[in-house]
């Protein structure tokens, strides 16, 4: 009796780490990227400082500093990978909570060794 609930708790933890894991691994959907391009800013914006950013926290837009833009995200066809997946849409939203003066419309200002980039969210196309 003992070992049919342990073998029974050890298939719903297994369940619960692969409904976690498989989300990420999906590539369907419509392709993103994180995109930064170096800018003035605009008046009245205040860009957050690139320091304060995890690169852990924060790796698409990190990424895109560092290279101008970050590595694929698939938004999944049905939204459900949202909820289980980490994006950079999730990233901006993160920025504009928490730094309401480092944004513009739908951009977000960091700036970096003096340099202040524009950051979005885009469609990849093709």
């Amino acid at each position: 009796m003992k070992r049919r609930y342990l073998i029974a708790i050890a298939v719903v933890v297994l369940l619960v780490f692969a409904l976690g894991a498989l989300p990420s691994l999906l590539r369907s959907g419509d392709p993103y990227r994180a995109h930064a391009e170096e800018t003035a800013g605009p008046e009245g914006v205040e860009p957050v400082a690139a320091e304060n950013l995890s690169e852990r926290r924060y790796r698409y837009v990190t990424a895109a500093i560092a290279d101008g833009e970050s590595g694929r995200y698939w938004k999944g066809p049905v939204g459900l990978k949202g909820a289980f997946t980490h994006s950079p849409f999730d990233e901006l939203d993160a920025i504009r909570s928490q730094h309401p003066e480092a944004v513009d419309g739908d951009a977000v200002y960091v700036t970096e060794n003096g340099t202040v980039y524009r950051v979005t969210v885009e469609r990849e196309d093709g």
